[in-house]
């Protein structure tokens, strides 16, 4: 009698717990599959070991507060350093420069200001009005997901990746391209979203830096 009554108190536990584990995962979009294809391991260890790189290309932020465009001058990236140089008539905000790693940042304003902060995100919003995602920009925009953070993988028909979720933003894989011989392809167009903020990146050039050859 007793080993029903347990039974009768852990059956519909489990149920609740079945239940809350179905609303947490959101359903998956017509033609896409989590799973990712045969070859993503192998892909992806690629795209980590390319650290290296100098790309251009053009920045959009849309955000309840202000829009704009900047071009993308150049963005070369050393292991974790990095060097993004925009520039854009957007609020006067010229041509500016951020050189960091994760976990800090120098700010050049066209002015010649500099201001250095151990926020990167806090100090390119406090300079600029924009909310920019900087610690997980570096991953995405090689078609990764941040290792630092849960995510899930989203592939469409062509086992492509199309989507990754990621610390409450979407990116989205718009188009892709082969910039480099004997190379995965790289995003060429990205649109991350988040509530009512998106930021879309477009590749027109990418190169490997001369510190990877």
């Amino acid at each position: 009698m007793a080993r029903s009554l347990r039974l009768w108190l852990i059956l519909p536990l489990l149920a609740l717990i079945g239940a809350c584990t179905t609303i947490q995962l959101e359903p998956l979009p017509e033609g896409m599959t989590d799973q990712p294809p045969a070859n993503w391991a192998e892909r992806s260890q690629q795209l980590t070991q390319f650290n290296h790189w100098r790309l251009m290309g053009k920045l959009a932020v849309r955000q309840p507060s202000d829009s704009g465009t900047a071009l993308i001058n150049h963005w070369i990236q050393n292991g974790e350093a990095y060097d993004l140089a925009l520039s854009s008539s957007f609020l006067g905000m010229g041509s500016t420069t951020l050189k960091g790693v994760p976990g800090f940042i120098e700010l050049t304003l066209p002015s010649g200001d500099t201001y250095r902060s151990g926020e990167p995100e806090a100090l390119v919003e406090a300079a600029t009005g924009w909310q920019l995602p900087l610690n997980h920009l570096v991953w995405w925009i090689r078609g990764l997901p941040d290792p630092g953070d849960d995510f899930r993988l989203l592939f469409d028909e062509s086992s492509q990746l199309a989507m990754i979720r990621q610390a409450g933003w979407e990116i989205r894989y718009d188009r892709w391209q082969q910039f480099l011989p004997d190379h995965p392809t790289l995003p060429a167009k990205i649109t991350a979203l988040k509530d009512d903020k998106r930021v879309r990146l477009v590749v027109s050039e990418w190169n490997r830096h001369k510190a990877d050859q």
